[in-house]
């Protein structure tokens, strides 16, 4: 973090990613520490994937926890998937995260994610990756249209 001013970065605008398989809570805390101090904001990547718990979330209080697309789309397969998933999301948005669903790849992970809570969505069934400054190009559509079954891949994104 001592180096954000050598590049003219905004530490409000930077978003350290850290993956489930990250090493020693205690080490991250300090380190999460150092950034937050200097206004990063933390995600936790790929949870789901087994080795994020309760005490993790306490310990790091991620500002975004990113929940990991193949087990979100293993899990919208199964018949209780919106009685689980909204729980889950609750639990980390009372922490103070906000709750990012990767992989929506179809209306139905797109309706799972919606109807449990979920502050983000990201995924191809919303739009493919793009190079900075495109994504603005293409007028957004609405949630109902997304959620038609006929829509392949559409451009989502907030009005600024």
């Amino acid at each position: 973090t001592r180096h954000l001013g050598d590049f003219e970065l905004e530490p409000g605008l930077l978003v350290c990613e850290i993956t489930e398989q990250a090493a020693d809570d205690h080490v991250l805390a300090s380190l999460v520490r150092e950034m937050r101090r200097d206004g990063i904001r933390i995600a936790i990547d790929d949870f789901g994937t087994g080795h994020s718990t309760e005490a993790r979330i306490n310990l790091l209080a991620p500002d975004i926890v990113k929940i990991d697309g193949a087990w979100f789309g293993a899990l919208c397969r199964h018949a209780a998937a919106e009685r689980f998933f909204r729980p889950l999301v609750g639990m980390l948005q009372e922490r103070g995260a906000k709750v990012l669903v990767e992989g929506i790849e179809n209306a139905q992970h797109l309706r799972v994610a919606l109807e449990g809570g979920a502050d983000l969505l990201q995924g191809f069934h919303l739009a493919r990756p793009a190079l900075a400054g495109t994504i603005f190009k293409e007028e957004p559509l609405s949630v109902d249209a997304l959620l038609d079954a006929g829509n392949k891949v559409v451009p989502l994104h907030q009005q600024r």
